[in-house]
């Protein structure tokens, strides 16, 4: 599979002529996505939200998100995406006095309204798939700020973007239950829960008794011993759905705990 991505500043601008592929990355600032062409599925606890060409989405930040993405025949997966980071946003309410009413408490996910106005924003964009180089960044710094501007035409979203508050302290085995397959650092857990990594490690035993990566590594397996076994799914399709880096070192793991290869169940 051959991608291609530009990544200036605060726009990211990326393609796939074939393929589908997938990552659950944890999402450090806002993210507003353009899907081009070709669709993305986006997994959370609630449900799969679909987003076919010409859906724009709005990712809050400090979060974890799974998401496919897949061409659409011949057609590939393209998109545009702009990072609104809170350093920028720090900057324009400073300059224009724009503050969040409160703490945010809305959905993480949303999908905003391809208006006139946005179709304009991101056709703007579009020529820089093929001249990369004009895309300076100064020109990115200023097409962040504007999208800035165009989404405060919403009034809802003003505390979903200047909310700036640290994520509070939330209980630690309901959200490792909810978001045990996401694939990303203990140090990431720990923050998404409102801790810090001694607090969360010190909090995770007292809680399920174990350290956080034994915890992680059975809980996996065993969802992924019910995929298999339940849902008639192959290991290769399951390894990264469960929260594994490499099949090897999924199949090597599956032996260890159950005592019989994956393939075999």
């Amino acid at each position: 599979m051959i991608t291609k991505e530009l990544i200036q500043r605060n726009i990211v601008l990326f393609s796939s002529p074939t393929g589908e592929f997938s990552h659950d990355p944890f999402v450090s600032e806002h993210w507003l996505v353009f899907i081009v062409s070709g669709f993305s599925e986006v997994f959370s606890p609630a449900g799969v939200i679909a987003h076919p060409a010409g859906t724009l989405g709005l990712v809050r930040k400090n979060q974890l998100v799974k998401t496919v993405k897949k061409p659409d025949g011949e057609k590939p997966f393209r998109s545009i995406s702009v990072c609104i980071d809170q350093q920028t946003l720090e900057k324009f309410s400073a300059e224009y006095d724009i503050k969040a009413d409160g703490i945010y408490v809305g959905e993480p996910n949303l999908q905003i309204e391809n208006d006139e106005f946005m179709k304009a924003y991101f056709n703007s964009l579009m020529p820089y798939f093929s001249q990369p180089e004009k895309l300076t960044p100064i020109l990115a710094q200023i097409k962040t700020v504007e999208i800035i501007e165009m989404l405060l035409h919403k009034p809802a979203l003003k505390n979903f973007l200047f909310d700036f508050s640290e994520p509070y302290k939330i209980d630690l085995e309901t959200y490792m239950n909810r978001y045990f397959s996401y694939n990303v650092p203990i140090t990431q857990f720990a923050q998404l829960t409102g801790r810090s990594i001694s607090s969360f490690k010190r909090d995770f035993t007292k809680t399920f008794d174990t350290t956080p990566e034994k915890w992680l590594q059975k809980r996996r397996l065993e969802m992924a011993y019910f995929l298999i076994s339940q849902k008639s799914k192959k290991p290769s399709e399951v390894y990264l759905e469960v929260g594994f880096e490499n099949l090897s070192h999924f199949s090597a793991a599956f032996k260890k705990e159950f005592g019989v290869n994956a393939s075999k169940v």
